[in-house]
């Protein structure tokens, strides 16, 4: 089944679910909904929330404001949506860092992801793309490892901290190529990108919306990508499949969740609306453009992919061994 009969499907089946109980929620939303984006303004997360915001606002005809609460390696905005009134006017832009935290911050949060979300639907996922800086002598893949197989210890990649995708991305890599290279974790992705430019630091995996400019600038040289398929807005950039690495993936999700206990029928209404969003020419054009890739999902797919993916990011942590900072 292609993309679009696939969305077809999806959007036939949710609005049979929706019908009856629309009904009965005819008149949410019927004040302003905050979407809770536990990161900074400008980031993957933040610009894929403000799409889905403006979508949101011109379906319903109330505003979606994009609430932005870093912090706390994106527990704290999680923590506030978990124990918010389910009532459908605060949502949650949850991606796989909160997948990931389930096992690194085990015991130390307040909020289960499993229990304490209704999923709504996947915006979109993200690629990693390797990056190393230009004066690094390789230009593949292979000759990566084997550069950094005959220099134990030497070469440094940098993440945006310790326990975040691209930093477990960089060690599952590491166990798989039988390298060791040294981690230099940063608050934030910008300046772990920045210093691979600067040459501060020879690497790093880097999501692909941030690694797409630089590349095409000539500022950084991309040697792979982390997904299944190669992405449009690096067509000659090949997959670590492709490279050598059979099966290696690493690649983020984004989408919304709402508190446990919203009323489905809410749940449904914006479900409904993501997957039409998702089917436009505009938003498409709009995400690949940010080197992401739409993915609608129905509620209860979105609800499978999040257990799926969080026990995917256990094994990660536990293989890397990782530690909360």
């Amino acid at each position: 089944m292609n993309n679009e009969a696939k969305r077809r499907t999806i959007l036939g089946a949710l609005g049979g679910l929706a019908a009856p109980a629309a009904r009965a929620q005819t008149a949410y939303p019927t004040r302003p909904v905050r979407i809770i984006v536990p990161f900074p303004p400008g980031g993957t997360s933040d610009i894929l929330a403000r799409l889905a915001a403006d979508r949101l606002a011109a379906e319903t005809g109330q505003p979606f404001i994009v609430d932005n609460r870093a912090g706390g390696a994106a527990n704290i905005g999680a923590d506030a949506v978990a124990k918010a009134t389910p009532d459908g006017y605060t949502l949650l832009l949850i991606s796989t860092i909160h997948f990931i935290n389930a096992s690194l911050f085990e015991g130390r949060i307040t909020y289960n992801v499993l229990r304490d979300f209704a999923p709504i639907g996947l915006i979109a996922t993200v690629s990693q793309v390797l990056l190393v800086n230009p004066a690094l002598p390789v230009t593949t893949l292979r000759e990566l490892i084997d550069y950094a197989r005959a220099r134990p210890g030497v070469l440094n990649y940098s993440s945006p901290g310790s326990g975040s995708q691209p930093h477990l991305t960089a060690e599952l890599f590491a166990k798989a190529t039988g390298t060791r290279m040294v981690h230099v974790p940063y608050r934030g992705a910008p300046q772990a990108v920045t210093d691979v430019v600067s040459g501060q630091v020879q690497l790093t995996f880097a999501t692909s919306p941030s690694a797409v400019p630089l590349v095409r600038g000539g500022q950084v040289r991309a040697l792979a990508v982390t997904s299944a398929e190669r992405i449009g807005a690096l067509p000659d950039v090949p997959t670590t499949t492709e490279a050598g690495m059979p099966g290696f993936e690493s690649v983020g999700g984004n989408g919304l969740a709402a508190p446990a206990g919203t009323p489905a029928a809410i749940v449904e209404r914006l479900a409904s609306i993501v997957v039409r969003m998702l089917g436009t020419p505009e938003m498409r054009y709009a995400l690949t453009e940010q080197a992401a890739d739409p993915r609608p999902m129905s509620p209860d797919e979105f609800k499978s992919y999040i257990a799926a993916e969080t026990a995917r990011w256990h094994g990660a942590v536990r293989l890397s061994d990782a530690k909360p900072e």
